[in-house]
């Protein structure tokens, strides 16, 4: 780097930590006339924060981020389909090697942790992964809705709403007690319903998970000496690690527990 550049590089950086000092400054504390506990209260239970449902019913943010991945991921997935597949060939290309590799990881996964039917599995884990990965990603972008009391908010991750995150812990646990029951007859039923808690635990743990980000970054927020660029280490930190613990784990669970109630036991007789 030559000795004008290194100058310009320390001016520009100078004029930011001024700017940022100078906002600090001018800035006193939370405008909005709520407190941090109301704040975060609506965070979680989205009391204030309802969206109108095309004039029908009032929902929660949650719902609407819902819809908004699902119908995403849906047209992705028939655009990759009738553009992109036809195209892949035997010394793939960028994106024909990113989604290999993420089919693969979930075929792996799958192939490893059950011997009974591992593609239905492997095809389930990889949907729910893409759309756990998706939808926390989601909030980065702050796509804004107005609520019914007129006010601007930034839609949510779908799964840091308790109601998404129960929906797709039953629908998980519906898959591990189903398979079980096809695959392993009465003994894998039953072998499924000993993790009754298992619906609770994967529901719990992403709602958690993805809450726990969202509100430290509200936190961080409110505040604002610490609104200014710490915010957006802070939330994209918490969102992209979040993402990808949240997926491996969901789908790990999904698959190994799936295994066990697959598997068939051979019942010895006795003479």
């Amino acid at each position: 780097m030559t000795k004008k550049k290194k100058i310009t590089s320390i001016v520009i950086f100078s004029v930011i930590i001024i700017a940022l000092i100078a906002g600090i400054i001018l800035t006193h504390g939370n405008k909005s006339g709520e407190s941090i506990t109301e704040i975060m209260t609506d965070a979680v239970l989205h009391e204030k924060g309802k969206i109108s449902l095309f004039g029908i019913i009032e929902v929660n943010p949650g719902l609407i981020s819902a819809f908004c991945v699902s119908g995403f991921l849906i047209i992705s997935a028939v655009i990759i389909r009738i553009f992109a597949v036809p195209r892949f060939n035997d010394r793939p290309g960028r994106f024909q090697f990113l989604l290999e590799k993420a089919v693969g990881f979930f075929t792996s996964l799958a192939n490893e942790n059950s011997s009974v039917k591992p593609h239905f599995i492997g095809g389930y884990i990889f949907a729910a992964g893409i759309y756990i990965f998706v939808s926390t990603l989601f909030e980065l972008f702050g796509f804004q809705a107005v609520t019914t009391a007129g006010h601007s908010v930034s839609l949510p991750a779908p799964l840091a709403d308790i109601n998404g995150a129960i929906a797709m812990g039953v629908l998980s646990y519906s898959v591990i007690l189903i398979g079980g029951t096809i695959n392993g007859g009465i003994g894998g039923m039953v072998n499924a319903l000993k993790d009754f808690s298992l619906p609770i635990s994967m529901s719990f743990r992403l709602f958690g998970a993805l809450l726990s980000g969202a509100l430290v970054t509200e936190l961080v927020y409110y505040y604002a000496v610490t609104s200014y660029v710490l915010p957006v280490i802070v939330g994209v930190m918490f969102t992209v690690l979040h993402a990808v613990i949240q997926t491996y784990v969901l789908t790990m669970l999904v698959s190994t527990f799936y295994g066990e109630s697959s598997k068939k036991k051979k019942i010895r007789n006795k003479k």
